[in-house]
């Protein structure tokens, strides 16, 4: 019997579907849902506004708003205005704020590599009113460069998969 290496398995080893990126997607990857997330941080509440503002078919924002209140994302609370029935209106839940910084990531791509000749269509401040940036840091302090070699291991959630030099578990 040869030597068991202890050697983390190559990332084409493991199983993609274990992927919190993937299982992430999963959620938000469809057209429309992170517009709708963007909206939402930004104030956009209600259904009405929702619509009108990303131009969205009603059928579509009814389905993107259905999942990610079963994610737990979004949570909705009623409201009513004098002589209308009970509405609901949406609001990011603390999970739903954790995609704050994924949010600012792809807006800084964009506007890196597809802003129009005018520059940036919007600029994300801090109260103070200094322009927010989304940074690369280490654990331990260190600021990544674009070209800061970095490696992803293995966690304790990955997985083999099936078939990929080794049994699968």
């Amino acid at each position: 019997m040869g030597a068991v290496s202890t050697a983390d398995p190559a990332w084409r080893e493991l199983d993609s579907g274990a992927c919190s990126i993937a299982r992430t997607l999963a959620v938000i990857g469809e057209p429309w849902t992170v517009l709708v997330l963007r909206d939402l941080l930004n104030g956009v509440r209600r259904f009405d506004e929702l619509v009108d503002h990303l131009g969205i078919a009603r059928n579509v924002l009814t389905r993107r708003l259905a999942t990610l209140v079963d994610a737990g994302l979004v949570e909705t609370r009623e409201y009513r205005e004098p002589g209308r029935r009970a509405r609901h209106e949406y609001r990011p839940t603390p999970a739903g704020r954790d995609l704050r910084p994924v949010l600012l990531a792809l807006m800084a791509y964009g506007d890196r590599h597809h802003a129009g000749p005018d520059g940036p269509p919007a600029v994300v401040e801090h109260d103070c009113g200094a322009p927010v940036e989304v940074r690369e840091v280490c654990a331990e302090g260190h600021v990544l460069t674009p070209t800061d070699r970095v490696r992803t291991r293995p966690g304790p959630g990955s997985r083999r998969r099936v078939g990929a030099g080794g049994s699968a578990g």
